[in-house]
């Protein structure tokens, strides 16, 4: 139980590799706080992980907004006495070709994107220091290192670069207060993030001709992201900070 007695913080928590992250965290011991935008389906997620309701709490909002993320680290630390781990997850993704992005939709992605690391990470790192240290973990993007072709998506992989460089400026601005700061880079993973731009037979039909993309033959899988998290976020971890993770099936090695 590598978290036990251990609070964590995952906002996106609700579907795909938020939820998935969650339910590891809740396996290894850790008491589990969720955020996301709708209520409905966190509060649904919560119980489908705990049904106790002990050790999970659901606590929906915009992530963008400064109050959501205190709120949220408000009540973590006033149900479960301080807070250990952040996982930044939140995120949108539609490919998208550069002169059709509009004003509003290049707001949207920096909102859930950068504010939504941004304002959780200012918000969590006081009950941080109170631990005598931590770990914030970012869900961040292939997209922001590596540009493909077949997925034109300038504004998400602008936002995501935002989060890998937010990981790295807090990895070395946190570290006396030994709080460590990494990131994740997936490449495709198969998560409900598709379905809201293609129908479901367009989703069975396009995610698998994704698999020879990746070197080692296949899409990755929510629980290969959370893995990932969680050792970032785990002692195993304790002397790495500042790293962007790539967690791609080795696309990028072969880019390189």
């Amino acid at each position: 139980m590598k978290f036990e007695n251990k609070t964590v913080i995952v906002t996106g928590g609700g579907t795909g590799i938020g939820k998935t992250t969650a339910k590891r965290f809740f396996e290894e011991g850790a008491n589990v706080v969720i955020n996301g935008r709708r209520e409905d389906v966190l509060k649904q997620t919560a119980l489908e992980i705990d049904p106790s309701g002990k050790r999970m709490l659901a606590v929906s909002g915009d992530i963008s907004l400064p109050e959501t993320s205190a709120n949220l680290v408000k009540a973590a630390a006033e149900n479960f006495g301080g807070i250990d781990v952040l996982v930044n997850n939140t995120g949108k993704f539609n490919p998208t070709p550069f002169l059709e992005h509009t004003p509003e939709d290049l707001q949207s992605y920096l909102d859930t994107i950068v504010k939504g690391t941004f304002y959780p990470s200012q918000a969590v790192v006081p009950e941080l220091k109170k631990r005598g240290g931590g770990a914030i973990v970012n869900t961040g993007s292939m997209w922001a290192i590596q540009a493909v072709e077949a997925t034109p998506s300038s504004a998400y992989s602008a936002a995501m670069a935002g989060r890998h460089a937010l990981t790295r400026n807090l990895a070395i601005e946190l570290a006396g207060d030994q709080i460590r700061v990494n990131a994740v880079a997936p490449a495709v993973v198969e998560t409900p993030i598709y379905n809201t731009f293609m129908s479901e037979e367009e989703v069975a039909k396009v995610l698998p001709s994704f698999n020879a993309f990746h070197p080692l033959g296949r899409n990755g899988s929510p629980l290969d992201v959370a893995e990932a998290i969680l050792f970032l976020a785990s002692d195993s971890a304790a002397w790495i900070t500042g790293v962007v993770m790539p967690l791609d099936g080795g696309v990028t090695a072969r880019l390189r």
